[in-house]
């Protein structure tokens, strides 16, 4: 089932009348976010700050920026929060003490899973990046809640796994990325299937990234800092550099594939440097409809909060006469190799998506870190699904050891290079 199905807007469907309940309900929603230090927690929380009335955090959680998450505490007085290690736990639980906040901290993966399911939370917002997220955002589906899918690892790693607890559990699956938001928005309000709604192609938008008039040569020498210079969207050090080798918009392509339940040849990915049109969707009869917005991440967060409804978000509105030209380009798949790995997982199936992120997972890091160039993500990716071009989970368990393993094959790698 895709999240198409999932969301039928159909009055005798039991889900849908649980989201007109809540919506009407003057209660507030209860809402947990995972990753909130980072770029989409902390555009969530400017949403959420605005609608005191609709939404109460119940839970945050954060990584490395302890001092972020203390401020964001005591703003919002979750009921929990919580951080990856001990020692950072009980620094922030001492100083949220010194500033009277009563917020609980916890620590480690299973208290992530723990905020995600918890059966007093209504909603939770997925935004942890890279494969750490998909436990805990697997767990709010498991337990049947509102997900706000900006984790895209999670499905990429375990698109079948993840959409199955969907189905089993009732759970609503929103997409937060502003490409499968924008698919979502120009797709019929009743539509059950790409097909039922007359669905020729999906169109992802690419910004085409910092380096998309670079010559190949040029790629071998650019700097992390200089990947991370994204010209349209403020985003997080790794998804900047996935975004510049165009392997963010290969990963949205196995998203899409599982959020619409689509084919690889109804999925096209377009380069369109203005990130004004999000992402489009061409219909059998000719017509292409689009969603157009400022790049502002906001707009699809609120869209997903809200649904069915809207809501202000915050966001400038759309200037049409002072746009520039909207311009349209064909995908270098030379230069950019990691669109096209992407598209070749996908066609392979199996457990390709998920050797693939993890690969590219270990490769970002190693070039962040300066060990390796540029040109050799792709490289180390492309190795690996070689390497492991035969492998097919059978559980999660399964998916997790192989990942693990596709790492340190990956690190392995990363090391010859260095030496």
């Amino acid at each position: 089932m895709s999240l198409l199905s999932s969301l039928s807007l159909n009055g005798k469907n039991e889900r849908d009348n649980r989201v007109k309940q809540q919506v009407s309900s003057s209660s507030p929603q209860l809402l947990t976010v995972l990753g909130a230090t980072g770029t989409i927690g902390v555009n969530t929380l400017d949403v959420v700050a605005r609608h005191p009335d609709r939404y109460q955090v119940f839970a945050l959680s954060g990584g490395q920026q302890i001092d972020k998450l203390a401020q964001q505490c005591i703003q919002f007085q979750p009921r929990y929060a919580v951080t990856l290690e001990a020692a950072s736990a009980a620094q922030l639980q001492q100083g949220l003490r010194q500033q009277g906040c009563t917020t609980e901290v916890l620590y480690g993966a299973e208290a992530l899973q723990q905020i995600a399911a918890h059966p007093d939370v209504d909603a939770v917002m997925a935004a942890i990046v890279g494969a750490a997220g998909l436990p805990p955002a697997l767990a709010a589906a498991q337990a049947g809640k509102k997900v706000l899918l900006a984790n895209k690892e999670a499905l990429v790693m375990a698109g079948r796994f993840f959409m199955e607890a969907v189905t089993e559990s009732g759970a609503r699956l929103l997409p937060i990325d502003s490409e499968h938001n924008a698919i979502f928005q120009s797709l019929p309000a009743d539509c059950v299937s790409l097909a039922q709604a007359g669905v020729e192609k999906i169109i992802l938008t690419a910004s085409g990234g910092p380096f998309r008039q670079f010559s190949a040569e040029a790629l071998s020498s650019v700097t992390p800092a200089q990947a991370c210079a994204h010209p349209n969207w403020v985003m997080g050090r790794k998804i900047s550099v996935d975004s510049a080798s165009l392997m963010n918009k290969g990963l949205e392509v196995i998203e899409a594939r599982w959020l619409f339940d689509a084919i690889p040849e109804q999925i096209e990915v377009v380069v369109h440097p203005q990130s004004v049109i999000h992402s489009m969707v061409r219909y059998r009869d000719g017509s292409v409809l689009a969603q157009l917005g400022t790049p502002d991440m906001r707009t699809p967060i609120a869209h997903a909060l809200a649904w069915p409804e809207r809501i202000t978000a915050g966001v400038a509105a759309l200037d049409f006469l002072s746009l520039p030209p909207l311009t349209f380009e064909q995908p270098d798949l030379v230069r950019f190799p990691a669109l096209s790995l992407a598209f070749a997982a996908l066609e392979q199936g199996a457990d390709a998506p998920a050797v693939l992120n993890a690969a590219n997972e270990i490769a970002v890091a190693a070039f962040l870190a300066e060990k390796i160039r540029f040109t050799a993500i792709p490289q180390l990716v492309e190795n690996a699904l070689t390497h492991f071009a035969h492998a097919n989970s059978g559980c999660l368990d399964d998916l997790f050891a192989l990942d693990q393993a596709v790492r340190s094959y990956t690190l392995q790698h990363v090391e010859r290079i260095t030496c």
